[in-house]
């Protein structure tokens, strides 16, 4: 759409003829505005759609514009016929035509019935009329605009995931993911209502999903509200992953219980081996508190059995958290049981280093030719009978192997006993 010139003096012949040529072109161009308006898609899409809400308010002033829109372009074109036969009832025109065709091209010569102030009628200048068909032309591109990219951009959107939204139901049910039963199944049910309420507001609402763009003057300046779409979108996504995790379990669930009952059977082992070790330590190891080993949990027993009943059942949903509880539990049992192990054996490991000890400094004396010395003779006996009876006393038989090295020491030497007794600290 043009802009008339504004208003001056009266206009000459040429004036007059430039005029009438850019006002021709300007209800052309009016005029092909409006009709491309008229056929815009959405503006047939507004005509026959159910509107509530934001869009049906609106939707009823662009009606009531657009009615307005083609009042005033009669009235334009009215106006531009009455000039130019005006101009074409002489080749050369008088002076009173002029100031005629002046006062209709440049005063205020259109008048218009009703308007948007609520009045009867509305004079204007073509100028102003202009200006006020392009404000009104603006403002109802762009309502249709921003109704018809709503509309061209939400509802397939949320058709394909809704789609998406059936095949993942499907899928869920196929491994036991119901409302009710599991977070993801009800998870699926409130994405289910979400989106269909969603569809349903966008198709008789879509203004209510119109982001206008900050500082745009330009029709359809903005963007369409994809918040609730892109957060049932991504909560979408999240049920698919749980549900990828329930088909895992549903692939490698018997390995998995596999590895659980191996993991608890030597964790029993352990424990069986540690009260027998126990009994060992009370019968052979005096003064030495030794402590008490439990039996295996049943508790972890029952869990399995009911995993395994959850696999023979199908209840995979049920099953995975079960497994990776269990999993975790049962790494946890092997660990205690050797813990276990090791501080009920640490009495007889004790024992074991102290003859080690016994032996060496044997051996060793034995290569510097005193191994038949009276006095290492006599304590090294003395330490091997407390280390090798039943039971054995860890305080005194330390003791016992102390006064041996002590012996050796002196006996081999100034030289190698700072040695020796580093090595008995160590």
């Amino acid at each position: 759409m043009g802009v008339t010139d504004p208003a001056g003096p009266v206009m000459d012949r040429d004036e007059v003829d430039r005029a009438l040529a850019r006002l021709g072109q300007e209800h052309e161009a009016i005029e092909t505005s409006l009709l491309a308006l008229q056929d815009h898609a959405g503006r047939r899409l507004l005509e026959g759609a159910e509107l509530t809400g934001v869009t049906e308010a609106r939707w009823q002033a662009t009606e009531a514009q657009i009615t307005l829109l083609w009042g005033y372009f009669d009235a334009y074109a009215a106006a531009l016929r009455s000039a130019r036969e005006i101009r074409a009832r002489r080749r050369w025109s008088s002076r009173e035509d002029l100031a005629e065709l002046t006062g209709l091209l440049r005063g205020e010569s259109v008048t218009v019935p009703g308007g948007a102030s609520g009045r009867l009628s509305e004079t204007f200048s073509l100028s102003a009329l202009v200006d006020r068909m392009n404000e009104l032309y603006a403002t109802s591109l762009d309502m249709i605009v921003a109704a018809d990219a709503v509309w061209s951009a939400l509802p397939a959107r949320i058709d394909l995931l809704a789609a998406e939204l059936q095949r993942t139901r499907g899928l869920a049910h196929s491994v036991g993911v119901r409302p009710g039963e599991h977070p993801a199944g009800d998870d699926l049910e409130r994405i289910t209502h979400t989106l269909t309420r969603l569809r349903a507001d966008v198709v008789t609402d879509p203004l209510a999903f119109w982001v206008p763009a900050e500082g745009s003057s330009a029709p359809g300046g903005g963007r369409p509200d994809t918040t609730v779409y892109d957060r049932e979108a991504r909560a979408l996504e999240d049920v698919r992953r749980e549900i990828d995790a329930v088909l895992t379990v549903r692939q490698d669930a018997e390995a998995r219980l596999i590895r659980l009952r191996d993991v608890l059977s030597r964790a029993d082992r352990t424990l069986a081996e540690a009260r027998t070790a126990r009994g060992e330590v009370l019968a052979k190891i005096a003064a030495t508190e030794v402590p008490v080993v439990s039996g295996p949990p049943t508790v972890l027993q029952e869990q399995l059995a009911t995993a395994a009943e959850y696999r023979r059942q199908a209840r995979w949903h049920r099953l995975s958290p079960l497994l990776e509880s269990l999993e975790q539990k049962a790494e946890d049992e092997l660990l205690r049981a050797r813990e276990s192990l090791t501080a009920v054996t640490a009495p007889l490991a004790v024992r074991a280093e102290l003859r080690g000890r016994l032996d060496a400094y044997k051996a060793k004396v034995a290569r510097h030719g005193l191994a038949e010395d009276p006095l290492l003779v006599e304590r090294y006996d003395a330490a091997r009978r407390m280390l090798w009876s039943a039971p054995c006393d860890l305080r005194v038989a330390e003791q016992a192997v102390l006064r041996y090295q002590q012996a050796a020491a002196e006996l081999l030497g100034g030289a190698s006993a700072p040695e020796d007794r580093k090595g008995d600290q160590s």
